[in-house]
């Protein structure tokens, strides 16, 4: 094993311990939130295994965090990928406030300032691009079918009504 490769699953480590005791669970807990053993989880905490994406992603939903996050931080996303862009995508992609379609449309518009401030000009730019395209028609679809049409359909936050409820409208009893 590469001497690189060790001191990421170290950052990886000392990364999942972090997280978990700020999650305020034991080394026991997340590995049965996370359906790994408890002595397998120890060691990657240790830096002494390297665990799949699927692992990662398993103890990434059980300390509800990022699994991107996890997968650079592990060495299977490219290390030279720039950590603020990665996270950024998580954040967006996280919150549970928008819906798939506004993240969607989010990300796209956040990938064209990026573009045209000089940055994802790599060699992914083609595929963001296409993912792009591809979003961007899906948004489009979804919204040449709003009722309202025109600028009014960009999408956004849904209107709130009355009385500081996000469940809808109020219902009186009659």
């Amino acid at each position: 094993m590469a001497s690189l490769n060790v001191g990421n699953l170290g950052n990886l480590g000392e990364y999942l311990r972090e997280q978990r005791r700020n999650a305020q669970l034991s080394l026991r807990q997340l590995a049965d939130a996370a359906g790994v053993s408890n002595p397998y989880l120890s060691q990657i905490e240790r830096g002494l295994r390297k665990p799949s994406a699927e692992v990662l992603q398993q103890v990434a939903k059980a300390l509800r965090i990022s699994a991107e996050t996890l997968y650079v931080r592990a060495g299977i996303l490219d290390a030279e990928r720039d950590r603020d862009d990665v996270e950024t995508r998580a954040v967006l992609l996280a919150d549970p406030s928008l819906n798939e379609r506004q993240k969607q449309v989010l990300l796209q518009i956040y990938e064209s300032f990026r573009k045209e401030n000089g940055f994802g000009a790599d060699a992914d730019a083609d595929a963001d691009a296409d993912a792009a395209d591809d979003g961007e028609a899906r948004a489009q679809d979804a919204t040449a079918g709003d009722a309202t049409g025109g600028a009014d359909s960009i999408p956004g936050p849904e209107p709130r009504t009355t009385g500081g409820s996000d469940a809808g409208p109020r219902r009186t009893a009659g």
